[in-house]
């Protein structure tokens, strides 16, 4: 990978405590207003208060006093919101859940149309697509967006199927599947991978926790004979890039993948679309 990084001298590590890997879930949020950047740091309570996260919630004040941000300003906003909950198509429409962002464990003071209002004014969005249907068994994040379907390019909603009638996500994902359909963008479906197990209990992948970088697409994978399928799938989609597997079964031991444990930061000609 390192072949898709600026030369050792543009990359910075940093030691921060933390209570989660996950940083897509409490990291700091960007949105462009009139190509200009702003960051909000949400509140993170760690999926409805499933876990500790006061060290979570100091992460993003403390990488802001590094000056990694271009001394953009952040403002800290009180509001529950998980960047894996969302998932933007980069021209003002916005995927998510309302197992997730409408469930009373983050936001009980608002109703699912002030969330909708707050969420679109924040993150300048026009539109809020929020799917009813959907989840996959060992997910501690209540069936965030990043699991399920995700914009692969302003027109184009990448998403979970299962063929297995006998899987017990069938029924969910095919009524997710007819939701999805009726958006008016177009579908790419990818395969829910065999079922992995860790201590008895199935884990929660997904080939949709892929993530951008530049000029490729690192996917996970889990040693599944679908893998090779959905790769080649994904490079023809993405000719002009390099589309990466990579072993995720350690990752969702934890419950999460790839994309959870990363977070992007744009530059406004970075092309900020996908995320």
């Amino acid at each position: 990978l390192n072949t898709y990084l600026e030369p050792s001298q543009n990359l910075t590590s940093i030691a921060i405590d933390f209570n989660d890997t996950w940083i897509r879930d409490f990291g700091i949020i960007g949105a462009y207003e009139n190509q200009k950047l702003k960051l909000y740091d949400f509140t993170f309570n760690a999926w409805g208060g499933k876990f500790d996260a006061q060290k979570d919630n100091r992460v993003n004040q403390k990488l802001q006093k590094t000056g990694l941000f271009d001394a953009t300003p952040m403002e800290t906003i009180d509001f529950v919101l998980e960047g894996g909950s969302i998932d933007s198509n980069g021209d003002g429409v916005i995927l998510s859940t309302q197992n997730c962002i409408y469930n009373q464990n983050r936001n009980p003071q608002y109703s699912p149309e002030q969330i909708q209002k707050k969420l679109k004014t924040l993150l300048g969005a026009r539109e809020l697509i929020v799917l009813k249907h959907g989840g996959l068994e060992g997910d501690d994040t209540d069936s965030h967006i990043d699991t399920l379907a995700r914009f692969i390019d302003p027109k184009t909603i990448a998403y979970v199927a299962c063929h297995d009638t006998t899987d017990t996500h069938h029924d969910a994902l095919a009524l997710m599947e007819q939701e999805l359909k009726k958006t008016g963008f177009d579908l790419l479906p990818l395969p829910l991978p065999k079922a992995q197990f860790f201590q008895n209990h199935r884990l929660p992948a997904t080939y949709l926790n892929f993530i951008f970088i530049n000029n490729a697409l690192i996917v996970p994978t889990y040693d599944d004979p679908q893998d090779a399928e959905v790769l080649e799938t994904l490079q023809g989609f993405f000719p002009n890039r390099d589309v990466i597997g990579v072993d995720a079964r350690v990752f969702i031991r934890e419950h999460g993948s790839l994309h959870c444990a990363s977070m992007n930061y744009f530059c406004y000609n970075s092309n900020p679309t996908n995320s």
